[in-house]
């Protein structure tokens, strides 16, 4: 067992990010401890007016190879690693004339940030991969039954309070050894993806949720450290917990939301059931509901736009799930107010730039995301869209992408009117996707994210009304359905890219 609480007597103190650091020094110091530090540290401790000793004092050798070896001694690591109630571990450091530390501070060099500085040559990147730090880390992290070590100025006031109160305890010592582990294995993480293929991917726990996808599951959430997901950064205005579908819906309306300019996306089981765009918020929250009102049902609510009152009210009318926004006026908060258990963020636009990461038994399948960026359209039938028509065609594609294959989506005037989503055949999604559109397929627009292998979802399209429809192309029966287009007269669009979403 280790002991219940170890007072500070003396800390090893070397950071690169300075920040903070003068303040919890000085109450270290206040305390009675003594500080040793290196480099960089020990000077701007020295000028901060607290008195250190160095590690090249301590070590009785200098730096060496233009800073790289500086704490790679054995009167630095023999001070960390000893067991303070080992009787041969003190009899070697009074052999050595070694006194022990009880708490070591080290931040690393900004790898990652180097990293992500453009024009970083590699040279430059390699200097950046601490040596010394991580190995005081784990060393101090390995010996945490006598020895506490702080990572990150976060930790400052928690520990500097601890030492004030006469020494760190066990459970806080543990923590801070946990949190240590994990910040250098996130740090050789960044290390690995840069260097070579295999990718290593440090996830930090945020929560337990109540259940999984059903309630005989555990779960939790977690994030990628140093990231800053819209979810992670929402604010949420108010509502139950998040459980687990509502962040699989939630990120599924949030991103077919932000796809285009003032759009409303309202998602069941990470499929639109309903989406719209325009000017006027409330308008087009109605007009994306009428979609699939029996489907919206219970579902998630993105809007890329500013939520008004009028909005608030129509959907305090009815049952969602999640509601989420680029931001929304104090009317509405206080219209949803009156609607406790419903969950309202306000957030970010997410990004693009993190992969697309998909769970097989013991392994992982990692992709780019999905975009439309770089399609070159071509109008492959006699009849050419109108303008119109082509921007409908924009929106039905963005709501296609966005939803899982097979996927059918029809639009008209704006707004999803029919969306067949998750059919194990083309056909059977473009039925789908009529059956919810009704007579409003007539005049309408679809899109399918993939191709027609065979022309009878294009004419059940076409008969039910649909003047123009945009697909992949790339199938071996392309002419037929290009001669299916001009027999009905309708135009036909290639963009040259599917969009699968399994």
């Amino acid at each position: 067992m280790g002991m219940s609480r170890i007072p500070v007597e003396r800390a090893l103190i070397s950071v690169y990010d300075k920040t903070g650091l003068a303040a919890f020094a000085r109450r270290l110091a206040a305390s009675g401890v003594e500080i040793v530090s290196s480099g960089g540290t020990a000077v701007a401790l020295t000028v901060a007016g607290i008195e250190v000793s160095t590690v090249s004092e301590v070590t009785g050798a200098p730096e060496m190879l233009g800073g790289r070896v500086k704490t790679l001694h054995p009167s630095v690591h023999a001070a960390i690693l000893a067991r303070a109630d080992d009787e041969g571990d003190l009899a070697d450091l009074a052999a050595q004339g070694i006194e022990p530390f009880q708490l070591v501070v080290v931040s690393l060099y900004p790898f990652r940030e180097t990293l992500a500085t453009t024009g970083a040559t590699d040279a430059e990147i390699i200097e950046k991969i601490d040596i010394g730090g991580p190995a005081m880390i784990r060393a101090a992290a390995k010996n945490h039954r006598y020895v506490g070590v702080v990572t990150s100025a976060d930790q400052y006031g928690v520990v500097a309070e601890a030492v004030e109160g006469g020494g760190l305890d066990d459970d806080l010592r543990k923590e801070l050894a946990a949190a240590a582990f994990f910040h250098t294995a996130s740090y050789d993480a960044a290390i690995v993806g840069w260097i070579g293929s295999d990718r290593v991917i440090p996830l930090r726990h945020v929560s337990g949720l109540r259940y999984g996808e059903n309630p005989h599951q555990s779960a939790a959430v977690y994030v990628e450290d140093l990231t800053a997901p819209w979810w992670a950064e929402a604010t949420i205005h108010q509502g139950k917990e998040m459980s687990f579908n509502n962040y699989v819906d939630a990120e599924a309306a949030w991103r077919l939301a932000t796809s285009q300019p003032g759009c409303v996306a309202i998602v069941k089981h990470t499929n639109a059931c309903g989406a719209a765009y325009g000017e006027e918020i409330a308008d087009t929250f109605e007009r994306a509901w009428a979609c699939d009102p029996l489907s919206a049902f219970g579902g998630v609510v993105g809007i890329n736009g500013k939520l008004d009152g009028t909005t608030a009210e129509s959907i305090a009318g009815k049952f969602v799930e999640v509601v989420v926004c680029a931001a929304i006026e104090d009317e509405a908060r206080e219209v949803l107010g009156r609607k406790e258990g419903l969950r309202v963020l306000e957030a970010a636009p997410p990004g693009d730039s993190d992969a697309d990461i998909r769970r097989i038994e013991s392994g992982l399948l990692i992709q780019d995301r999905d975009t439309t960026e770089g399609e070159d359209w071509e109008v492959v039938s006699q009849r050419a869209p109108s303008d119109a028509e082509r921007t409908e065609l924009e929106f039905a594609w963005k709501v296609a992408m966005h939803t899982k294959s097979n996927a059918i989506v029809v639009a008209k005037d704006r707004a999803a009117v029919g969306v067949g989503a998750g059919d194990q055949s083309r056909v059977g999604a473009a039925g789908r996707a009529l059956a919810r559109a009704g007579d409003r397929a007539v005049g309408a627009v679809a899109a399918s994210d993939a191709f027609f292998p065979f022309r009878d979802g294009l004419d059940a399209l076409a008969n039910a009304g649909v003047t123009a429809i945009v697909e992949p192309g790339g199938s071996r029966n392309d002419q037929e359905l290009i001669d299916a287009a001009d027999e009905h007269g309708i135009a036909l669009l290639f963009s040259g890219r599917r969009h699968f979403r399994h």
